[in-house]
């Protein structure tokens, strides 16, 4: 198998790999409903199982892209499809909530992290070097595809397979369909780099052009690229970004429950989010690759913004879908970027440790954006400030973003 052919292969089988990690990991926001119903515990037990999942599996991220610049995707992978799939089946025999904890928030964490956008996005970094920006959206769509079909599957599914029988059929496929291809994928040697060319074939349009960005300079340690003012505002955003996405992951479904809407509408509307998000995830990969990551980060929050408005405002059946939808194409639009912004500020040497790191914080606020709502909904008895937060929190985020554009047209300088 030529280069090109084995690129195309690869691209494939990481599409395929986060397809099932995305329709896993928001598995539980179609199925919190119900296993809160049937297990008696509150919204809040089982949220603090997500949190821990979101904290554990964000720590592991920098590690897990350590591990991949080490010992290869191959190896990373392969083990990380096994323990996901280990998680997912032995959600289907919990009782109480230390189990769940356990289960979910630790095993299954583990799992998730190794087959996350970290080591799909440093591997085909190498493999995409000059078209970095849309290889890794045509693979995070992934998600967004999974999300649709998964989820859609599920929900339809539901009343017969209940919520135990969802995660063991979510954790056999995860075994039978993804481990043979990663493991035939992860044989492939990337090619070698082209001496003379920029990593990306368009630089950020606002970038000074006099200033050679960290991309080109292989050089540098892990202090220097902390020491960035510019990684230290990623970071910020990406943990904005990450609390909302999670909160509205874990709790769509419940919420639009509890306004009255039907429950196979409520669990198809959280699929097609994942059909909204491969448009925002694509368009964000376009953006990127002609403009550079600041533009597609302050569309993201602008679109934010408007949706916890519109919530804010109506509570109509269809407003719910229609903004529900809305959010579903922001969703993993900054995805895709973080390893974009990480060779920015560390270049290639740190790639794996820099982008895990920028997806370790936007994960970790996660799992609180899963705790908050369901502290919220268990304290007021509904979601009404949980919103208005998300509101706030996207102005903010907007304004940070507008301030990294500046950097970039000011400075140059990571």
């Amino acid at each position: 198998m030529n280069h090109a052919a084995a690129a195309r292969f690869l691209l494939a089988v990481c599409f395929l790999v986060l397809f099932f990690n995305g329709g896993a990991r928001f598995a539980i926001g179609l199925l919190l409903h119900p296993m809160a119903y049937d297990l008696a515990w509150s919204r809040s037990a089982l949220s603090f199982s997500v949190t821990a999942f979101m904290v554990l599996s964000a720590c592991a991220l920098p590690l897990v892209g350590r591990l991949t610049d080490r010992f290869g995707a191959r190896t990373v992978l392969g083990l990380a499809v096994l323990v996901s799939a280990l998680g997912l089946a032995a959600m289907s025999v919990i009782e109480q909530p230390w189990e769940a904890l356990v289960v979910y928030g630790v095993v299954f964490a583990l799992g998730s992290a190794g087959t996350s956008v970290t080591p799909i996005g440093v591997l085909l970094s190498r493999w995409y070097p000059h078209r970095m920006g849309m290889a890794n959206s045509i693979a995070i769509s992934g998600m967004g595809v999974g999300q649709l079909l998964v989820i859609s599957v599920l929900a339809v599914q539901l009343t017969t397979l209940g919520w135990r029988g969802s995660f063991l059929a979510l954790g056999v496929a995860t075994l039978v369909c993804v481990l043979p291809l990663v493991l035939v994928a992860g044989r492939a040697t990337p090619p070698a780099p082209t001496p003379g060319r920029r990593p990306e074939a368009r630089a950020s349009s606002t970038a000074a052009p006099a200033t050679a960005p960290a991309a080109d300079r292989e050089a540098g340690t892990l202090r220097e690229a902390l020491a960035s003012k510019r990684l230290r505002l990623l970071l910020v955003i990406y943990a904005i970004c990450g609390f909302q996405d999670f909160l509205v992951a874990t709790h769509v479904v419940a919420f639009a429950l509890d306004e009255g809407v039907d429950m196979l509408l409520a669990g198809n509307m959280l699929a097609f989010m994942g059909l909204s998000g491969l448009v925002g995830v694509l368009l964000a990969g376009v953006l990127n690759d002609r403009f550079g990551p600041v533009l597609p980060t302050v569309l993201c929050f602008v679109l934010r913004i408007g949706v916890s408005a519109l919530v804010l405002a109506s509570r109509e059946p269809a407003v719910i879908v229609g903004a529900a939808l809305l959010y579903g194409v922001t969703f993993w639009m900054t995805a895709p970027l973080a390893v974009v912004f990480a060779r920015e500020v560390a270049g290639l040497a740190l790639l794996g440790t820099v982008s895990g790191l920028i997806t370790m914080v936007h994960h970790g606020a996660g799992g609180v954006g899963a705790l908050a709502g369901a502290s919220v909904f268990d304290t007021y008895g509904s979601y009404t400030n949980a919103f208005a937060a998300m509101l706030g929190l996207s102005v903010i985020a907007v304004v940070l973003s507008a301030f990294l554009a500046r950097r970039d047209r000011t400075t140059g300088a990571p």
